[in-house]
């Protein structure tokens, strides 16, 4: 059994809360892991790139001039790509074949990476994160009581305009809904910081379905 430390805003620690590594998959798997960023990266290539190519040249496909007897080297038709004008021998073209990555296999990477960082102790859960008016010194402060001063990844349970808005500006931080975290997010940065409702919902807490069944 696990534990992940629980702080309050203030930076003080109130406690840890465990955590069962069969409910994320019981070991880390660094291929599937690598497996899901590649594939992250992949989708995320905007594919727009398009050159022509020797048959999209402009251009007549007569031969220049005969084969022999004007003392110039051989030639044939002006689109080749030897010639200034003429079409890429190996042009890029859209769409690109992309692999696909089923949705078990992205949930149980993203399972696994959460695993690694919780045994290498960089998982911080924050119990009561609320703000009352949008002000980035209010998430900043927090970041700087609990040693946090090279970025991170703080995952929500639901959004909130005002906590967004708050954590938006700060450098190398990225503000997350927790279902849609994937294996590249957990792993971009040193610290993964969780809401304890965000918590519970990813590790599936008796209080966490509780709630989701009285939002229904």
């Amino acid at each position: 059994m696990l534990a992940v430390p629980v702080y309050n805003m203030q930076g003080v620690q109130t406690g840890e809360l465990p955590v069962d590594p069969a409910v994320l998959g019981g070991r880390v798997r660094p291929q599937l892991i690598k497996q899901a960023v590649v594939a992250f990266l992949d989708h995320r290539r905007q594919d727009s790139a398009r050159t022509k190519r020797r048959s999209d040249v402009a251009g007549s496909t007569r031969k220049l001039y005969r084969q022999k007897g004007t003392g110039n080297a051989r030639a044939g038709m002006i689109r080749t790509p030897v010639r200034r004008g003429g079409g890429r021998a190996f042009g890029k073209r859209v769409p690109r074949a992309v692999a696909a990555f089923p949705k078990k296999m992205r949930r149980l990477a993203r399972n696994s990476a959460v695993l690694a960082r919780i045994q290498a102790n960089d998982v911080i859960i924050i119990d009561g994160l609320r703000c009352t008016e949008p002000k980035t010194k209010v998430v900043a402060s927090m970041f700087s009581t609990l040693g946090i001063h090279n970025g991170c990844v703080l995952a929500l349970h639901e959004h909130d305009d005002c906590v967004y808005r708050s954590g938006r500006n700060i450098a190398r931080t990225e503000l997350r809904l927790v279902d849609e975290l994937n294996a590249y997010e957990v792993m971009l940065r040193p610290k993964l910081l969780f809401t304890r409702p965000a918590f519970e919902r990813l590790t599936g807490q008796p209080s966490a379905r509780r709630d989701a069944g009285e939002h229904k």
